[in-house]
C-alpha cells in the first residue's frame, strides 16, 4: 500500500508541474509581447469583497486619459465588474471561467487569448482584475510587470500569514476601506506587522475606495512604475 501511495503522489506531482511549466512558457511569451508593444501590465488580486473593483474604478478615473488603459476582468460568472469598469471609457474584456470548469484564477493562456481583443499599439497600461481568491492566482504568472494585492480591513489582521504566498509574490498591498476603521475592532498595526513578516519590503498603501483617502500615494507609485516602461 505504501508503494502504491508513493506512485500516486509522484504521478500527481508530475501533472501539476507540467501544468505550471506550460503556464510559465506562455507567460514568458506574453511578457515578450507586452515588452515589444511597451505595455505595462498590472495583475490585481484579492479575496472576494475586498473592494477591488471599486478601487480600480477610482484608479481609472485618476489615470485616464493621461495613460491609455485597458482592462481584463476575470470572474466565474456575470459581467458585473466589467460593466462597472467600462463606464470609465477604457476598453474592457470579460473572462468568465465557468466556460472551462470554473477556474479560480486567470492563467497565462487565458490572458494571451483575451489580449487579442485589444490593439496593443493603442494601450500603455493593461490592468488584469483577477478572480477573487487569495490562493490560486498567486501561483500563476501571466506575464505581468507587477502584482498588487488588495486587502480590506474588514477581513481581519491575519490574512497575510494565513495566505503568505499571495503577499510574498506581490509588489505592493492596498489596505482598503480604512474609512471603516472607527467602526471596527481592528488592529491595523498587527496587520502591517503580519505583512512585514511575510514580505519585509512590500509598500503598503492605506486607502479608501469610497472616500479616495490615500489614493494620491497609490497613484503616484503606480504612475512612476508605468512611466519607467512606456517613456
Amino acid at each position: 500500500m505504501v508503494t502504491g501511495n508513493n506512485k500516486t503522489s509522484t504521478r500527481e506531482i508530475k501533472i501539476v508541474r507540467k501544468v505550471l511549466d506550460v503556464n510559465e512558457t506562455i507567460a514568458a511569451q506574453n511578457r515578450k509581447t507586452f515588452a515589444g508593444k511597451n505595455v505595462f501590465v498590472l495583475n490585481v488580486m484579492s479575496s472576494p469583497g475586498s473592494g477591488k473593483t471599486a478601487t480600480l474604478e477610482k484608479t481609472l478615473s485618476r489615470i485616464m486619459p493621461e495613460i491609455r488603459t485597458a482592462v481584463i476582468v476575470g470572474d466565474v460568472c456575470t459581467s458585473n465588474d466589467a460593466d462597472r469598469l467600462a463606464v470609465s471609457g477604457a476598453p474592457v474584456v470579460q473572462v468568465n471561467t465557468d466556460a472551462f470548469g470554473g477556474d479560480c484564477h486567470l492563467a497565462a493562456h487565458v490572458i494571451k487569448t483575451a489580449v487579442g481583443n485589444f490593439e496593443l499599439e493603442e494601450i500603455d497600461f493593461l490592468i488584469v482584475e483577477n478572480l477573487g481568491n487569495l490562493v490560486c492566482p498567486a501561483e500563476f504568472d501571466i506575464g505581468e510587470d507587477l502584482r498588487v494585492v488588495v486587502l480590506s480591513v474588514t477581513e481581519g489582521e491575519d490574512k497575510p500569514i494565513k495566505y503568505p504566498l499571495m503577499f510574498r509574490v506581490c509588489d505592493a498591498a492596498l489596505l482598503n476601506k480604512i474609512d471603516l476603521l472607527p467602526y471596527l475592532d481592528y488592529d491595523k498595526k498587527e496587520t502591517l506587522k503580519n505583512i512585514r513578516q511575510v514580505n519585509p519590503n512590500m509598500p503598503v498603501f492605506e486607502i479608501s475606495a469610497k472616500t479616495e483617502e490615500g489614493f494620491e500615494f497609490w497613484i503616484d507609485w503606480l504612475k512612476q512604475n508605468i512611466k519607467k516602461k512606456i517613456k
